[in-house]
């Protein structure tokens, strides 16, 4: 038996009141998920994360069956290695966003409004060095950046400095040591160092200063959550037993998939946006089953939508993915698994921990008496949404719980 897991990146949501009190899944229009959910079996996935919110790494490697808090698995080494930077042993690695702050260092915009254009930022600060700890910067699409300490006694035992992932706030957090050692103390220490010099630095910068006068929002912060050493884990193969292939349009999703020893395939205008070559991408997974036991296809946009409040566009997108979803509806011998790594919440603008709506769909599990996978509309039509998951067959169960079932489900 095949299998295809398809991840909607932040698919879940809060209800919504402009959308009549329904969350941008439920509004949506989506015969093909519906068909799916209704030949299947449903229910929720609780994220599995260890911050303030859920994050895309922590629910990624979940939802592959590896616990997020045994292997250590941050975004610092991730956002590191996707951009082509070398790791040393004894290097610390955290993920950057270049962000704006005000004159009492709240945040104004976690993203900097999404800018793109930070070569001449990084250049300012790449090399830096206290007190013995280089700083190694390098871009990591748009307004993401990788940052690498290198030197003798650092720690990734320290918090994050987005308050959006190490405590909920609107200012800036400052690094603290997680534990007493001197190594941990020593490196919050040099970071929030670096992190003021940068505020600094940035904050005179001509391009900043450019943009302030063309009424566009200084990348004058940097935000770092995710720190983390060099990790080594078993690949997807070795674990499973199964051959494996990756289709996304981000960096992060590529680099989690090749970090599993998946192998990626590349689709021509596979960006992760809003324009991304969704038709491109699903017939490229399916004929990826031509080769393999497990093909991981990933959608990013509804995340993004959701994050800039965007929740008419987030369920529109829905509705473009459902119709796109055409070609796999009868494809044979494989199951289909649709879910998300987390929820986005459009009002919140940002990841939540409410449960993550699943999906698994096999042509010979519509042929068993069981109980209902999706709960009927007024109209009497069954439809697949976050609220009929509660009562799906699968239950509401952990992330990491989701690939023993799917694997159960695929034996004849």
């Amino acid at each position: 038996m095949k299998i295809i897991l398809i991840v909607i990146d932040g698919l879940g949501d809060e209800t919504i009141p402009e959308l009549g009190n329904q969350t941008p899944l439920e509004a949506a229009k989506t015969p093909n998920l519906d068909w799916l959910a209704a030949r299947g079996v449903c229910g929720l996935t609780k994220p599995v994360f260890y911050g303030a919110i859920p994050t895309s790494e922590e629910g990624h490697f979940a939802l592959f069956g590896y616990d997020p808090k045994a292997y250590q698995l941050k975004r610092g080494i991730l956002t590191a290695l996707g951009a082509g930077m070398e790791v040393e042993k004894g290097d610390i690695a955290l993920r950057g966003n270049f962000a704006t702050v005000n004159d009492a260092e709240e945040i104004i915009d976690r993203r900097a409004g999404r800018i793109s254009d930070t070569e001449p930022l990084i250049s300012s600060l790449n090399g830096s060095e206290i007190k013995g700890i280089k700083f190694f910067l390098k871009n990591a699409g748009e307004y993401r950046l990788a940052i690498m300490m290198r030197g003798r006694g650092l720690s990734a035992n320290i918090s994050d400095g987005d308050p959006h992932y190490g405590k909920l706030g609107i200012r800036v957090a400052k690094i603290e040591p997680l534990d007493k050692s001197e190594a941990a103390i020593f490196t919050a220490k040099i970071l929030n160092e670096f992190l003021e010099k940068s505020h600094l630095i940035l904050s005179k910068h001509p391009l900043n200063k450019k943009r302030e006068e063309l009424g566009l929002l200084p990348a004058n912060y940097i935000l770092t959550r995710g720190v983390s050493a060099a990790l080594k884990i078993p690949s997807f193969k070795e674990r499973y037993g199964l051959t494996a292939a990756c289709i996304a349009g981000k960096l992060l999703y590529r680099q989690i998939g090749e970090i599993l020893g998946m192998d990626l395939i590349n689709v021509k205008g596979a960006n992760g946006l809003i324009n991304t070559n969704l038709k491109g991408k699903i017939k490229a997974a399916k004929d990826a089953l031509k080769k393999y036991d497990f093909v991981f296809l990933h959608i990013k946009a509804t995340d993004s939508l959701a994050e800039d409040g965007k929740f008419n566009e987030k369920k529109k997108f829905i509705e473009k993915i459902d119709k796109n979803l055409t070609p796999l509806i009868n494809v044979k011998n494989t199951l289909m698994v649709i879910t998300s790594d987390h929820s986005t919440c459009s009002l919140l603008k940002r990841h939540c921990d409410r449960p993550c709506p699943v999906l698994i769909s096999l042509p010979r599990l519509a042929k068993k008496k069981r109980k209902p996978s999706v709960v009927k509309t007024k109209k009497g039509k069954e439809k697949f949404s976050e609220k009929s998951c509660q009562k799906g067959e699968l239950g509401v169960f952990r992330q990491t719980e989701l690939m023993p079932k799917i694997l159960r489900l695929a034996q004849p």
